[in-house]
C-alpha cells in the first residue's frame, strides 16, 4: 500500500511541472505601454441612430449561439437546423452560430450565413466573437492575467476580421477596472450577459474614452431549454437578414439591445405569445444637444447614464429627453418594464467630426521591448526549470528500477 501511495504521490508531483510548462507555453505575449485614459470630448455629439428610419421595421438578432458540432467539444445537444428553427419560432430574424474556434454553416440558406466564431478556451472565460475572419487563431492564453495579453489578442484577432465583440465581461474572471480602462480594439461589448443590468463594465470603458456598442446575446448552449433561449437579443434596422445588409447598421450603432424574462416559465405557448408582443423603441436620436428616446409602451422608469457610471436622470412615462451639457462626455438610456423586459440604447458621445467619423478610435499602445523580452525570457526559464525537474524525476525512477 505504501508503494502505491508513494508512486501516486510521485506521479502527481511530476504533473505539476507539466502543468506549469503548458501554462507558460500559452502565456507568451508582448508587453505594452498604455496611454492615459481620456473621456470623450469635442464640439460634436455622435448619434448612432442618425440613419434611423422610423417607418422601417426592426430585425431581431442573436449573434452568440452554440450548436452541436461533429467533434469531441460539443457545447449544445441540438444541431444548427434545430437551433435555427427554435429561434425562428420566437421571432428572431438573424441568427449567428458562434461555436468555439469553428465556423458553422447555416443549415438552410447560404445567403443568411454569418461567419463568426467564439475565440478562447482560457480558464478565465476571456472570450471574443470574431466576425468574418480571414484566418482563425487557435492560440489562447490559459491564464490571461496581464492586460497586455488581452490586448495582444484583440490586436491580432481584429487584424484579420471585420470586428470583434468583447464577450460577457461580467462573467469573465479577473475583469478589473484597470483592464476596462486600458483595453481597446473591440467594437462591441456584451455588457449584459445575465448577471446585472447596470452595465458597469461598459461604463468603465466608455468613461475611459473607449467607444463601443452594447450588443447583448443569449450565449445559448441549449435552445430546447426555455431558460436558455430568447433571454437577450438585439433589434437592428436593416433591409434584410443578410450579413452585408445589417453590418453597416451594426457598426454605426443603429440598433438597441434587450433583456427578456423567461416568459411562461416552461409554458412555451406563453413564451411564444409574450415574445411576439415585446415593447420597442419607436424613435430615438439627437436634436442639437438633446438626446431623446420614445417607446411603444410606458416602462416603470427610463434612466440616463453617463460618465463614471453616474445616473444622470430618471423619468416615468414612455419617453425621455436629456440635454448633453459640455461636462457630459456621453449618455445612454436604459428602460425597465414591470414584466422584466429591459431595453438598452447605444451611447451618444462627444467627438470631433472633422477628425474622425465616430468616437471609436484605436487607443495608442506601443510595445515595451525591454519588458517584453524580460517577460518572455522568464517564461522560457520557468519552462527550462520544469523540464529539468521532470528529467531528474524520471532519471531517479530509472535508477530505482
Amino acid at each position: 500500500m505504501k508503494k502505491v501511495l508513494f508512486f501516486t504521490a510521485k506521479l502527481l508531483a511530476s504533473l505539476v511541472p507539466v502543468l506549469v510548462i503548458v501554462i507558460c507555453l500559452f502565456s507568451f505575449s508582448p508587453i505594452y505601454n498604455f496611454g492615459s485614459p481620456e473621456p470623450f470630448s469635442g464640439p460634436d455629439i455622435y448619434n448612432p441612430y442618425a440613419a434611423l428610419d422610423t417607418a422601417a421595421g426592426w430585425k431581431r438578432a442573436n449573434f452568440h449561439t452554440h450548436t452541436r458540432v461533429d467533434n469531441i467539444l460539443n457545447e449544445c445537444p441540438e444541431y444548427p437546423g434545430a437551433v435555427y428553427d427554435d429561434y425562428k419560432k420566437l421571432g428572431y430574424d438573424i441568427l449567428a452560430f458562434s461555436n468555439h474556434n469553428q465556423l458553422t454553416t447555416h443549415p438552410y440558406d447560404p445567403e443568411l450565413q454569418v461567419n463568426v466564431y467564439e475565440h478562447g478556451y482560457s480558464v478565465f472565460k476571456f472570450h471574443k466573437l470574431v466576425f468574418n475572419p480571414r484566418h482563425m487563431l487557435l492560440y489562447d492564453h490559459i491564464l490571461p492575467l496581464l492586460v497586455s495579453q488581452k490586448q495582444w489578442q484583440y490586436d491580432y484577432l481584429s487584424h484579420d476580421a471585420d470586428f470583434i465583440v468583447m464577450n460577457h465581461p461580467d462573467r469573465t474572471l479577473h475583469t478589473t477596472v484597470n483592464s476596462m480602462r486600458r483595453l481597446t480594439g473591440y467594437r462591441f461589448m456584451e455588457a449584459d450577459s445575465g448577471v446585472s443590468t447596470e452595465l458597469r463594465h461598459w461604463d468603465e470603458a466608455l468613461s475611459a474614452g473607449h467607444y463601443s456598442h452594447c450588443l447583448i446575446n443569449d450565449d445559448c448552449h441549449d435552445s430546447g431549454n426555455h431558460r436558455k433561449i430568447a433571454r437577450r437579443c438585439n433589434w437592428i434596422q436593416a433591409p434584410s437578414a443578410r450579413y452585408e445588409d445589417f453590418k453597416p447598421a451594426l457598426l454605426a450603432g443603429c440598433f438597441y439591445s434587450m433583456r427578456i424574462p423567461d416568459f411562461g416559465d416552461g409554458d412555451w405557448d406563453v413564451k411564444y405569445a409574450c415574445n411576439a408582443g415585446l415593447p420597442r423603441i419607436i424613435d430615438i436620436g439627437l436634436n442639437a444637444d438633446t438626446t431623446f428616446i420614445r417607446l411603444s409602451a410606458s416602462p416603470a422608469r427610463i434612466e440616463a447614464w453617463g460618465q463614471d457610471h453616474r445616473l444622470l436622470k430618471v423619468t416615468n412615462g414612455a419617453e425621455m429627453k436629456y440635454v448633453m451639457g459640455p461636462s457630459d462626455p456621453y449618455v445612454h438610456f436604459t428602460a425597465y418594464f414591470d414584466n422584466g423586459v429591459v431595453i438598452y440604447s447605444n451611447a451618444f458621445a462627444r467627438y470631433d467630426s472633422s477628425r474622425t467619423a465616430t468616437p471609436y478610435v484605436e487607443s495608442p499602445h506601443n510595445v515595451n521591448y525591454i519588458l517584453t523580452v524580460l517577460f518572455n525570457l522568464v517564461l522560457l526559464a520557468v519552462i527550462w526549470l520544469c523540464i529539468g525537474l521532470l528529467r531528474r524525476t524520471f532519471a531517479h525512477k530509472k535508477l530505482e528500477a
